[in-house]
């Protein structure tokens, strides 16, 4: 059994898998909570863990009897053909996304939107090369911002059912500034990435998800799990 650890910056997100079958999925809060989980742990006995946070000893030491470990990092092998500039700043994250999309839509052209803390577009061609993409700030952090550098703007809630153009209260005005604006970004960014890969196939994954799928107006295909998928396809690649 494969265990599977994504420590992500507002979330550790864990899974076990049996072969390339995700078993069972679970979220934390923190690193101490998953580490008391010892049942849970104990399923497995090959890891890997990918993190964007600096410190990852106390999971390190937690899984440190398991017969195969890997730290997800820029020199670990991985089954595409890592093309970008300066792969020692990519995000563990986004490779591990491009690799769980082509496992699945192999030898296509594929646009991965990973909609979480930020929105981050990675691309991988039919040719199992992954090319890079972009990062641009997602939508807690735009609705933060907001409060963040005006001195009377509020921090407003996000509802992913707001559908209006015109905010009649600063409320939905900030609301339609982001959602729109959101929406239309990434919108036209697909479009694009259209005009150079005609046949994209265009998946969207991370925390939200949902909300992108149902309101892009592209054919989107979504994988909450893909990043999860991916680092086991990592594991199972270096094993």
């Amino acid at each position: 059994m494969n265990l599977v650890i994504d420590i992500g910056n507002t979330q550790l997100k864990v899974a076990l898998f049996d072969g390339q079958r995700l078993v069972e999925h679970k979220v934390y809060k923190t690193v101490k909570q998953f580490v008391s989980d010892h049942a849970f742990i104990a399923n497995s006995d090959s890891a890997i863990l990918s993190s964007v946070v600096s410190s990852n000893s106390e999971i390190l030491n937690s899984i440190s009897g398991f017969k195969h470990v890997i730290e997800f990092s820029s020199q670990t092998p991985v089954p595409v053909n890592n093309l970008y500039k300066s792969a020692q700043t990519l995000g563990s994250d986004r490779l591990a996304a491009a690799v769980g999309a082509f496992s699945i839509y192999p030898f296509k052209n594929i646009l991965v939107i990973d909609a979480g803390t930020c929105i981050k577009f990675n691309f991988t061609n039919k040719n199992n090369e992954y090319l890079g993409g972009a990062i641009s700030p997602g939508i807690q952090m735009r609705l933060k911002a907001l409060e963040h550098f005006t001195d009377k703007l509020p921090l407003v809630k996000f509802n992913p059912e707001f559908d209006k153009l015109i905010g009649n209260t600063t409320e939905e005005s900030i609301l339609s500034g982001v959602v729109n604006g959101v929406l239309k970004e990434t919108d036209g960014i697909i479009e694009e990435y259209k005009k150079l890969y005609p046949d994209l196939t265009i998946v969207v994954t991370g925390g939200d998800c949902d909300f992108f799928a149902k309101r892009l107006k592209n054919r989107i295909f979504a994988h909450p799990h893909l990043i999860l998928n991916g680092l086991n396809e990592i594991l199972i690649y270096n094993t």
